[in-house]
Formats: structure tokens, C-alpha cells, sequence
């Protein structure tokens, strides 16, 4: 009776899982034949980025900017920092082209603090790409005020930096 019954078993199990293979058209090679050939190549041009990676830079950029006007208090201490005039003078504008929220509000301390214009420590570190490379917070001021020792540039970037949080 026992051996009946397992043998029972193994058949339906054999041929339960023969149906499973069965139904997704895997056994044999006789896949179905797609009914017509993709070719998205000539479509598409492929010496361009596509949809998500600039949407995605895009709303980084966008985000943090949001982020900051959602906060009352953080816009009003912001826009004490900013520019009083220029394309730097709102918020969207003074941000653009910053990586992260705590690059742009460590470069508006730095140029408090030390008395340089936002407009020109943000074009040093922002760089010209050709021309110029983008530099770091510290290199920039660096090379906007040379007078300063390397230990007073990394302390005053380092400053700017743990007021940004």
C-alpha cells in the first residue's frame, strides 16, 4: 500500500511539474517566435543621455532647493548670506550648479566669514570645465586668498563646513 501510494505521488509530482514547463513553453526549444523584431537602435540616439539621469540630477539640484524654502528660519538665515543684487541674489540662483545642500550653505559661510564675495568663490569653485577645473571649498579659498597658511584655509573651510549643519 505504501509503495502504491509513493509511487502515486512521484508520477503526479513528475507530471505536475511537466505542466509547469509545459505552460511557460520552455521544454524543447519551442519557445514561441516573437512576432516582430525590436530594434530600438534606430530609434534612438544614443550620443544623448536619456530621461532619468538628468531628471534625476535635475530634481537633486531642485530638492535640496525646496528643501530650504520649506524651512522658514533656515530661508530667512540663507537669504542674509546671499547677494544683495545679481543672479545670485535668490535662492534657485545662488544654488545652481552646487552638488549637495551643505556645499552651497558651506560656500555662503566661507564667504561670510572670510569676507569674500559669494560670486567669486562660487565661480572658483564651480570652475570653467575646458579651462578651469572645479575645485573644493578649501582649494578655492586657497586660491582667492593666497595670503592665508594651508592649516588657516583648512581650518576656515572646516568652519564653514560644521556651520552648514
Amino acid at each position: 500500500m505504501n509503495r502504491i501510494f509513493t509511487l502515486m505521488f512521484g508520477l503526479s509530482l513528475v507530471l505536475y511539474l511537466s505542466n509547469t514547463t509545459l505552460a511557460q513553453g520552455k521544454v524543447g526549444d519551442h519557445a514561441p517566435e516573437p512576432a516582430q523584431r525590436v530594434d530600438h537602435d534606430r530609434d534612438v540616439d544614443h550620443s544623448k543621455t536619456h530621461g532619468k539621469a538628468d531628471a534625476q540630477e535635475d530634481g537633486k539640484e531642485a530638492n535640496f532647493v525646496g528643501r530650504i524654502q520649506r524651512s522658514p528660519e533656515l530661508t530667512e538665515k540663507l537669504q542674509a548670506l546671499l547677494p544683495k543684487t545679481g543672479p545670485n541674489s535668490t535662492l534657485a540662483g545662488a544654488a545652481m550648479s552646487f552638488r549637495s545642500e551643505g556645499q552651497f550653505i558651506a560656500t555662503l559661510h566661507a564667504s561670510k566669514n572670510l569676507g569674500i564675495p559669494f560670486d567669486q568663490l562660487k565661480a572658483t569653485m564651480m570652475g570653467n570645465p575646458p579651462t578651469t577645473p572645479s575645485m573644493k571649498l578649501g582649494q578655492a579659498i586657497h586660491a582667492l586668498k593666497p595670503n592665508l597658511s594651508d592649516k588657516e584655509v583648512y581650518k576656515q573651510a572646516d568652519k564653514a563646513e560644521k556651520e552648514a549643519k
